[in-house]
């Protein structure tokens, strides 16, 4: 799902948000009223009284939304399809502020899945951050894993957040560049 809008929300009960850029949660009221200038992944980003606010996926109804629905895996036992999966996830990840996902932007060094001896997986990701300073990174992983761990049998998601090789611009697939206009 893709928007870059000014659609006009009203928040219909209370909803935790992260405040964009600085990544501090906060709970904005139910009457609250601003616009969608962003709908990625299956989170919205909101302009409400000056400030911009992510919305997760879950709290989609806040804003009368629809909530994401549930991953399906049609074979549990197939590495393959959950590795297909995990990289599907890391594709609805998106900084609220960049309209382009974590992958295209060449944010994910690596995405690893391994089965455990219970049959469950864990996934061990490495991700960097656009800017080494930036508010949101404790958001963006935190996004990263609850997606990852959302798919049926990943009992848990490693993100490590690393900033080696520190990330620059030719990092970006060429898509994302020209969608950015840094071609």
């Amino acid at each position: 799902m893709y928007s870059r809008s000014s659609e006009p929300v009203r928040f219909e009960r209370d909803c935790d948000v992260v405040l964009v850029p600085q990544g501090e949660r906060v709970t904005l009221p139910a009457g609250s009223v601003g616009y969608i200038t962003q709908a990625l992944g299956g989170s919205f980003t909101v302009f409400v009284e000056g400030n911009l606010f992510r919305i997760e996926g879950r709290d989609a109804d806040a804003i009368g939304k629809e909530t994401p629905p549930p991953i399906e895996v049609l074979d549990a036992e197939d590495d393959e399809e959950i590795e297909r999966l995990a990289w599907s996830q890391l594709r609805t990840c998106f900084d609220p502020e960049i309209p382009v996902n974590i992958v295209e932007l060449g944010l994910v060094y690596r995405c690893e899945v391994q089965k455990r001896e219970d049959g469950q997986r864990r996934i061990e990701v490495a991700m960097t951050l656009t800017a080494p300073g930036c508010g949101m990174g404790e958001y963006l992983v935190d996004d990263v894993r609850c997606k990852l761990e959302a798919i049926p049998t990943v009992a848990e998601a490693d993100v490590d957040l690393v900033f080696d090789p520190p990330w620059n611009q030719s990092m970006m697939s060429e898509a994302a560049r020209l969608q950015t206009g840094m071609m």
